[in-house]
């Protein structure tokens, strides 16, 4: 398990255990957090669980792929070090990531 923080839509902060192997979105999504909304179940379709990384963060994660940032092109508020949280799936390394959570994912 790790412990990430999610810095939700309205400035308050969340931290969950996540299991290894389970994404970030998933995390809030069982966790009934506000603002990732994940439509499409986490099949990397719909750009709803939309987060940015912390810098320190990103080597931590898989690449994105061309889907992926095929999707992220055309959301507001994209960022350098934007992703979907349905892509980030928990490792043993990831213990102390914060993700925040933008009021823009819909």
């Amino acid at each position: 398990m790790s412990k990430i923080t999610y810095v939700l839509p309205d400035g308050s902060e969340s931290t969950i255990d996540v299991p290894t192997g389970q994404s970030i979105m998933d995390g809030s999504v069982r966790n009934n957090l506000p603002g990732i909304i994940a439509e499409c179940g986490g099949s990397c379709s719909c750009a709803t669980c939309h987060v940015i990384l912390d810098e320190d963060s990103t080597g931590l994660f898989d690449e994105a792929t061309d889907e992926e940032r095929d999707l992220l092109e055309y959301l507001e508020g994209v960022q350098s070090h934007s992703r979907l949280s349905c892509q980030l799936i928990v490792n043993g390394q990831c213990d102390g990531v914060r993700v925040v959570v933008p009021d823009t994912n819909g």
